[in-house]
């Protein structure tokens, strides 16, 4: 049996390209498994459903190996599971090297689809951890010159003061103050300790 796999990452996107894709195999329409969810993972209901009907010697057509997943370590993973543990033959329309339909050479097909998927896994690795070492290289530079990150922090209102008093006089607890000033209970006190510093330098 021949299957196809389609996902786009939201139900606003379209199907149309990769269905057109398909439609040049044949594929029976109940035999195409379609996702509308992230490729983060494969908890995805349509492609749980595709692997409980997958068996020795199908055929499973993708347009892309982005429409798997975008986790290349999970799709080593699930590629394993379904050509060595299913012997399910992949197709990729887009990258036919990880093609593993190969009556005269099999085995070959394949290693040689492994060994790409490999490539592709530390690729995708290696520009991750580029992504992230410009991130943090960024990040440094701009604490360099004075940006601050996160949330501004809030201006102490007027009525500070008071309440604090009133907290301080154990008129009113210290979440009945945070409530009064509209902060939670860890802002007032970091306001009710900088103050205290401020007298004290005083």
């Amino acid at each position: 049996m021949v299957y196809g796999y389609v996902r786009v990452s939201t139900k606003e996107q379209h199907t149309d390209r990769q269905m057109e894709a398909l439609a040049a195999y044949d594929i029976p329409r109940k035999n195409i498994f379609v996702d509308r969810q992230s490729g983060k993972d494969f908890e995805r209901p349509a492609y749980r459903s595709l692997m409980r009907k997958l068996r020795r010697g199908d055929t499973l057509i993708v347009k892309s190996i982005d429409r798997l997943g975008r986790n290349y370590d999970e799709i080593l993973l699930q590629w394993r599971k379904i050509t060595k543990e299913k012997e399910v033959d992949i197709r990729v329309i887009d990258m036919p090297l990880l093609n593993t339909e190969d009556d005269e050479s099999g085995i070959t097909r394949v290693f040689i689809a492994d060994l790409v998927l490999q490539i592709l896994a530390y690729v995708a690795q290696t520009e991750r951890e580029f992504i992230r070492e410009r991130q943090r290289e960024g990040i440094a530079c701009a604490k360099e010159r004075g940006v601050r990150f996160g949330r501004p922090e809030r201006a102490i209102p007027e009525e500070f003061n008071e309440v604090r008093r009133l907290w301080e006089n154990v008129e009113i607890s210290g979440r009945e103050a945070a409530r009064r000033l509209d902060v939670d209970l860890k802002t007032f006190k970091k306001w009710a300790a900088l103050d205290t510093e401020e007298k004290d330098v005083k």
